[in-house]
């Protein structure tokens, strides 16, 4: 049985005293939720949240990560220095750095390699724009950016990762996918790892991420191969993200 995991990205938001704030709502509204709740912060406040969510059920993340180990690359973070902060998992390959910084399919496979070399636990982000789902190219934008990692890490590299599908038309837009929409792709995603190994296919954690709202995340939660979310504007408001954490109760 796979534990639903509800993560939530804060992108390029916060400040230590909003931090403070929004971490006290959560943890002190986590008792009635089942499945694993992570937070995905930037950058400078890996520190202050690290020791907030210490002994607690809150798990910390961050949300991009260099490809290189060390060396001369000037603003660029490692894996391992993330997990000093006591990083539990990574996003990589989200659609904003992927458009906004040129992260090609190759760089997102490497950064999945260098979270893994370090311990923690990569979110592969994957999903098409809506000029290609209105091509009817969906599936084979997700298969091909699946792929390329898939050819470098192997399927057992998969064993300890989390696929997150976020329909790039519906980050920030307003817009869901509907729950049968997005199924038909989570499904597509367990199978085209099932090809190559049906036991790392059955425990593979695949989120949706694409506008999570508390209004509707049960129905998106509820189809057989959803696993929880990556939640965007919502993780930002402790009342309407928790009630996204408790959509997500088994």
């Amino acid at each position: 049985m796979r534990k639903k995991l509800v993560a939530g990205n804060w992108k390029m938001h916060g400040s230590i005293q909003a931090n403070a704030a929004l971490l006290d709502g959560l943890l002190a509204g986590l008792s009635d939720v089942s499945s694993e709740v992570l937070v995905c912060v930037p950058y400078p406040y890996l520190a202050q949240v690290s020791a907030k969510v210490q002994h607690s059920r809150l798990v910390l993340g961050a949300q991009n990560v260099s490809e290189h180990e060390a060396g001369a690359y000037t603003g660029e973070v490692a894996a391992a220095m993330l997990a000093e902060f006591g990083c539990a998992y990574v996003i990589v390959g989200h659609s904003e750095r992927r458009e906004l910084f040129g992260e090609t399919d190759r760089i997102v496979a490497m950064k999945c390699a260098a979270v893994l070399a370090a311990g923690m636990s990569p979110v592969l982000c994957v999903g098409e724009s809506l000029a290609e789902r209105d091509a009817g190219q969906t599936k084979a934008v997700v298969s091909r950016q699946l792929s390329v990692v898939l050819d470098y890490l192997g399927v057992a590299g998969f064993a300890k990762m989390v696929v997150a599908y976020e329909p790039v038309w519906a980050i920030g837009t307003g817009l869901t996918a509907m729950p049968s929409q997005a199924q038909e792709v989570h499904a597509a995603i367990r199978a085209q790892v099932a090809a190559l190994d049906p036991g790392v296919a059955e425990y593979l954690r695949i989120l949706y991420g694409g506008s999570v709202k508390p209004q509707g995340a049960a129905e998106l939660f509820a189809q057989a191969d959803i696993d929880g979310g990556l939640v965007g504007g919502a993780a930002l408001v402790a009342e309407d993200f928790l009630a996204i954490c408790r959509a997500a109760n088994s």
